[in-house]
């Protein structure tokens, strides 16, 4: 006695129904909409190696500086064509640009910030290198001072020349890049999954 083809499961010789089929074929697309987070984040933290690398080598090289600021400017696109090239068949458009981007941008904030802290106590501490940057705020808060038309009070003066006004002044400017450079990162992410996308529709 034999079954019929019909009452046979896959495993046993059957066919499978066409709504088996078209089920795994939407979980298949749905698993390639979504984002391979793994991937992704090795791509951005790649990327943030090598600008922290051209960071801590561009300070006692001038001319490696325009390279590291073109590095970390267009670190949110390198990452999106690192993980294109790993996830090739990895559906892409703004949205998911945009949050790869955002991850690629918080990991190159977190790696300047880490390489710049260490690097400034180095200098500061170890090697007695900041005297430069130290003219430079000290001349800042003076240029302020001479063009305000309102007079400081001395107490105000005193904590302008004071290593916690440089210390905030430092974390304020890092805040301000860190901000600035998230945004940039969502928007080139967005930017690169858009242009995939367009490329996949025109072919």
């Amino acid at each position: 006695m034999y079954l019929s083809l019909d009452y046979q499961s896959p495993e046993t010789g059957g066919e499978r129904k066409g709504g088996d089929a078209g089920a795994a074929s939407a979980a298949q697309a749905v698993r390639l909409r979504q984002i391979e987070w793994k991937t992704a984040i090795r791509c951005a933290l790649a990327v943030a190696a090598v600008a922290g690398f051209l960071l801590l080598v561009g300070i006692p090289v001038p001319l490696l500086r325009p390279a590291s600021l073109l590095w970390i400017m267009s670190g949110s696109l390198i990452t999106m064509g690192l993980y294109e090239r790993r996830q090739p068949r990895a559906w892409m458009d703004a949205s998911i640009g945009a949050r790869i981007g955002l991850v690629g941008g918080l990991c190159l904030v977190v790696g300047l910030g880490a390489v710049a802290a260490v690097a400034g106590v180095t200098l500061r501490f170890g090697l007695h290198m900041m005297g430069g940057f130290d003219e430079a705020v000290a001349g800042l808060i003076e240029k302020v001072i001479q063009q305000s038309t309102t007079p400081f009070p001395p107490e105000a003066i005193q904590l302008a020349h004071s290593q916690e006004f440089r210390a905030g002044y430092i974390l304020f400017v890092y805040t301000f890049f860190a901000v600035l450079l998230l945004v940039l990162s969502m928007l080139g992410g967005a930017f690169a999954g858009l242009m995939r996308t367009r490329r996949k529709t025109v072919a």
